[in-house]
This record gives C-alpha cells, structure tokens and sequence, in this order.
C-alpha cells in the first residue's frame, strides 16, 4: 500500500522534508501505526513526532490515530499552530 505524507511547519524542519511517499508494510493499517512507522526512522524523526499535540489529517481532513489508511491516501502531520 502506498501513501503519500506530508509535514508542516516544525515538523517539516525537524525531518528535513516536506512530503515522502511510502510503501507501507503489512501490519501498518491506521494513522497511528503509520506515526510509529515513521518514528522508527530515527531520532529527529521520533522526535518530531511524538509531542501528544500533533495535528493529523487524511486526505485534508483532521483525523485520529485510529483513521484507517488506504492505498494512495494523502495523510499530513502538523503541529497545533501554523505559520506561512
């Protein structure tokens, strides 16, 4: 399953990237598991991550850990408060 994410503000400077696209493997099935997923990748990337108050959305649409992930969704991590 394949996805495309997106980070925002703070999040996208703490990883270095604005938006990757991913082949999920079996057993990552919700946003949740994806924001664990992608936690793994290393120490800025937990990191950035982890704080209790990160916003998520799929496919532009404000969601929970518990959202669902399906083939070609869009799903975006952000922090409470955005700049331009």
């Amino acid at each position: 399953m394949a996805v495309t994410v997106k980070f925002f503000a703070s999040v996208r400077e703490a990883v270095g990237t604005g938006t990757v696209t991913l082949d999920l493997p079996a057993g990552v099935a919700t946003v949740g598991q994806l924001r664990e997923h992608l936690s793994a990748r290393g120490e800025a990337w937990h990191a950035a991550l982890a704080s209790p108050s990160l916003r998520m959305a799929c496919q532009q649409v404000m969601c929970d850990a518990a959202t669902p992930v399906v083939d070609g969704m869009e799903v975006a991590f952000f922090p409470p408060v955005t700049g331009g």
